[in-house]
C-alpha cells in the first residue's frame, strides 16, 4: 500500500509522471490524470521569432484570434497570459476581495484564495455578505456546468471569476465578460499542448488594463503566440477535435460501464468514477503504467481522461479487469 506522504503527490495535480516512474518504475505510461487531450494541435519544430523579442502586434493577433474563437469577443476585453494558473494568483490581489467564497476543486483556486470560503450551493442567500465568487464550470473533478444566466445575475452583486479551462469548444460565458464577470480559458487542454503555458483573461476594460500593466509588454512567449495564433485559425482541426472527443469519450463510457464502474460526473475531456476502493485501483493502474487522479479524502473517486488510442484503450481495459475481483 502506497504511504500517505507518497499518496499525496497525486492527489494534489495531474501529471506526476516522472514521481509515479520513481515509486512504481515501467515504461511507456499513459498519463490519463490531466484531463488534457490526448492529440496535440501539430505544432511543428520550426519556430519564428525565437531571436528577437514579441511585436506588439504579434500578441494583438493572438487575442484577436483567440477572441474569435471565443465567440466573437471584442479582442480588447482579452489578455493572453502564460497559463491560467498565474493568471488566477493575479487576479487575487488585483480584485482585493474581502469576503471570498469559493466552490472549485482546482487546487490554484485554493491557493490564490486561502482564506475563502468553500460553498457548494450558489444561492443568493448562501453567498450573502461575500464579494467574490471563483467558480469552474465545467466543474473539476466532476464536470458540473452551472448555468450561465445564474453566474450572470450573481456577477450584478458581487465579482465573479468563472474558470472555462475545460469549456473548449464552446463560447461559454467569454461573451458576456465584464470586470464583474471575469472569464478564465485555458489554451493546452483543448489542443494538448499543456507545457507552451497559455491562457486567456476576459474581463472588462478596468481589469483588462490593471492585468496588462501587472504583465508588461511581453506577456507571453513568442512559440505561445506563433502557435496558438495558428491554432486558433485551424478551424478545421478545431472541429476535428471536437468530434474526436466526443467518439473516444463514448468509447471510454462503454468501457468503464464494462468494468462496472459508475460515471459520476462527465466532462469532455475526463470521467470522474466511484469505486468502493479507488485508492487501490489507482495502485493497480500505476503498476501498470497507467496513471489516473487520485483525491486526499476521497476514497471511493478517480478521475479518468480519455485514452489517445485504441492500444492505450486495451491497456487501460485490462488493468481494469485485472483489479476486479
Amino acid at each position: 500500500m502506497l504511504a500517505p506522504r507518497a499518496f499525496a503527490t497525486f492527489c494534489a495535480h495531474g501529471g506526476r509522471v516522472a514521481a509515479a516512474r520513481a515509486l512504481f518504475g515501467g515504461d511507456g505510461w499513459i498519463d490519463l490524470s490531466t484531463g488534457i487531450a490526448p492529440w496535440a494541435w501539430p505544432a511543428g519544430t520550426a519556430l519564428p521569432g525565437l531571436a528577437r523579442l514579441p511585436e506588439p502586434g504579434e500578441i494583438q493577433a493572438l487575442e484577436a484570434a483567440a477572441a474569435a474563437a471565443f465567440g466573437g469577443v471584442d479582442p480588447a476585453r482579452v489578455v493572453a497570459v502564460p497559463g491560467t494558473d498565474l493568471a488566477i494568483r493575479l487576479l487575487a490581489p488585483l480584485i482585493g476581495a474581502r469576503s471570498p467564497a469559493l466552490r472549485s476543486g482546482y487546487a490554484g483556486h485554493h491557493a490564490a484564495w486561502p482564506e475563502a470560503r468553500s460553498v457548494d450551493d450558489i444561492s443568493t442567500e448562501n453567498l450573502t455578505g461575500r464579494d467574490l465568487l471563483v467558480i469552474a464550470s465545467p466543474a473539476n473533478p466532476d464536470g458540473r456546468l452551472t448555468d450561465p444566466a445564474r453566474l450572470r445575475a450573481l456577477a450584478e452583486n458581487l465579482t465573479v471569476v468563472v474558470d472555462e479551462a475545460y469549456a473548449d469548444p464552446a463560447p461559454g460565458l467569454a461573451p458576456h465578460a465584464s470586470d464583474r464577470l471575469i472569464v478564465l480559458r485555458s489554451f493546452g487542454k483543448f489542443y494538448g499542448l499543456p507545457g507552451l503555458r497559455l491562457g486567456f483573461v476576459i474581463a472588462g476594460p478596468r481589469v483588462t488594463a490593471q492585468l496588462r500593466a501587472m504583465l508588461g509588454d511581453w506577456p507571453v512567449s513568442s512559440p505561445a503566440i506563433a502557435i496558438g495564433t495558428a491554432a486558433y485559425l485551424d478551424g478545421a482541426w478545431r472541429r476535428a477535435q471536437h468530434a474526436r472527443i466526443v467518439r473516444e469519450g463514448a468509447l471510454l463510457d462503454a468501457l468503464l460501464a464494462r468494468a462496472s464502474l459508475p460515471i459520476l460526473g462527465t466532462a469532455p475531456l475526463f470521467r470522474l468514477i466511484g469505486c468502493t476502493d479507488a485508492h487501490r485501483l489507482f495502485e493497480t493502474l500505476a503498476r501498470r503504467a497507467i496513471l489516473v487522479r487520485p483525491f486526499a479524502g476521497q476514497p471511493h473517486r478517480l478521475r479518468i481522461g480519455l485514452p489517445a488510442d485504441a492500444p492505450a484503450r486495451l491497456r487501460l481495459a485490462n488493468a481494469l479487469q485485472e483489479f476486479r475481483p
